[in-house]
C-alpha cells in the first residue's frame, strides 16, 4: 500500500476476503452467513463492506439502528438485513425500505403488527428474539404462549428467525454457561417452532460461538469482528488479518529543552532534551485522551513512539527523542503487523471501542 500523505484509515478488501472464507471454513454448507456491518461496518465504511460482501454472496446483514439500514439500501444493498435494535418510531421507515426487525418484547410485537397492518402487509419478515442469558433483549420462555397467540392473530407478519446472543462465548471459563445458554436457546425454539408449524431459521453464534461451539451453529451464523480481522482469542488471531490501518504522518517536530512544556494544562515538562513530533490526528478521530501522559503509542520508522501529554481535538504529540525521522514521514497508529489490541490494552479496553470511535472524518482508502 502507498505511504500515507494525511490521515488515512486504509481497508484491506482481500483480507476481508480472506477473513470470510476462513469463518465459512469452519461451517456446513448449508449453514447460512449473516454479516454483521453495524457501526459503519465496525468503523470502516459500511457502504463499501457491504457491497464487497454482497459480491461475496453473504445471506444476511444486519445492523443496530434503522437509519443503518436506510443507508444501505440508499446505497442499493438488496440482501436481507436484519435491524437488530429497532423502534416503533421507524417501523414504518422498515417495512417502506424492506428491512427486518428485530421482536423482543410483546410492546414491541404488537406495534409492529398494528403498522403492519395498517400498511396492508401480508407475511411481513421479523426476527424474535430470546433472552438466553445476556438479559439486554429478548422474550423468556414463559412468554411463549403469548408470541403464539399474537401471532396467530394476524397475517400481517411472519417469522424469518428465532435467535438469540451469547455472552461470553470467547471466554471458555465460562463454558457451561455459555452451554446452558445454547441449552436455553434449543428449547425455546423447538417450542416455539412447533407451535408455529413452519420451518424458520435459528441463530445464536456470533464469531467466537462459531468458533468454540459448533454445536450452536444451527442454520445461521452471525459474524461480526471475525470479519475485520480479530477472534477474541488468540489461537484463531493468527488464521484471521486486520482489514483496517490507521495511518498519519509528522506534522511538525520540536525541541524541548530541559524544563520546558508540552500541550494543554503544561502536562508534560521535559526532564532532558526531548524532540516530539505532533501528529494531525486526536481525540475528535478516536484517539482518546485516556492514551496521552505516556499510556499510548504509535509507531514512527517501525519504533514505538509514546504519547506525550493530553490528547488534543485534532494532535497528539509523540516522543521521538531516539528515533531518526522527519517532518511528513507516515506513522502508523495500528494495522496487521502493529495490532491494535496492543494500543488498546494500555488503556484496559477492546479493539471494538477503538475501531468504532475512528472519526467518519479520516479518509478511507480501498484496496483490492
Amino acid at each position: 500500500m502507498p505511504k500515507a500523505h494525511e490521515t488515512t484509515l486504509e481497508i484491506d478488501l482481500k483480507a476481508l476476503k480472506h477473513n470470510v472464507g476462513y469463518i465459512k471454513s469452519k461451517l456446513s454448507k448449508d449453514t447460512k452467513f449473516l454479516a454483521v456491518i453495524k457501526a459503519f461496518a465496525y468503523g470502516s465504511d459500511a457502504l463499501e463492506i457491504a457491497k464487497y460482501l454482497e459480491n461475496l454472496n453473504v445471506d444476511y446483514f444486519a445492523v443496530a439502528y434503522t437509519n443503518e439500514g436506510v443507508a444501505l439500501r440508499d446505497a442499493g444493498i438488496e440482501t436481507p438485513i436484519l435491524v437488530l435494535h429497532p423502534q416503533p418510531e421507524n417501523f414504518k421507515t422498515i417495512i417502506e425500505r424492506c428491512l427486518e426487525p428485530n421482536i423482543y418484547s410483546q410492546r414491541v410485537l404488537k406495534s409492529f403488527i398494528a403498522v403492519a397492518e395498517n400498511l396492508k402487509q401480508n407475511n411481513y419478515p421479523i426476527h424474535i428474539k430470546y433472552n438466553s442469558g445476556l438479559n439486554r433483549l429478548g422474550f423468556n420462555v414463559n412468554d411463549i404462549e403469548a408470541i403464539n397467540k399474537t401471532l396467530k392473530q394476524t397475517a400481517a407478519i411472519k417469522v424469518k428467525s428465532l435467535f438469540s446472543h451469547l455472552a461470553a462465548s470467547e471466554d471458555l471459563n465460562e463454558r457451561e454457561f455459555t452451554l446452558n445458554q445454547i441449552h436455553n436457546f434449543k428449547t425455546f425454539a423447538n417450542t416455539l417452532t412447533k407451535a408455529l408449524n413452519y420451518k424458520v431459521l435459528l441463530h445464536q453464534s456470533n464469531t467466537s460461538g462459531i468458533l468454540n461451539y459448533p454445536e450452536a451453529h444451527f442454520s445461521m451464523v452471525r459474524c461480526g469482528i471475525g470479519l475485520y480481522g480479530f477472534a477474541n482469542d488468540n489461537a484463531y488471531n493468527k488464521n484471521l488479518i486486520p482489514i483496517a490501518t490507521l495511518k498519519t504522518i509528522i506534522s511538525q517536530i520540536h525541541t524541548l529543552n530541559v524544563g520546558e512544556s508540552l500541550g494543554y494544562n503544561r502536562a508534560f515538562k521535559a526532564s532532558k532534551i526531548t524532540k516530539t513530533a505532533t501528529l494531525p490526528i486526536g481525540h475528535a478521530d478516536g484517539i482518546g485522551r485516556q492514551y496521552g501522559n505516556g499510556k499510548g503509542f504509535v509507531y514512527v520508522n517501525e519504533q514505538k513512539a509514546y504519547i506525550v501529554g493530553n490528547v488534543c481535538m485534532d494532535m497528539i504529540m509523540v516522543d521521538v527523542t531516539d528515533i531518526d525521522c522527519k517532518e511528513g514521514d507516515e506513522v502508523i497508529i495500528f494495522g496487521p503487523k502493529h495490532k491494535i489490541n496492543s494500543l488498546t490494552k494500555t488503556v484496559d479496553t477492546i479493539p471494538y471501542e477503538l475501531l468504532t470511535a475512528v472519526s467518519q472524518r479520516i479518509k478511507r482508502a480501498f484496496y483490492r
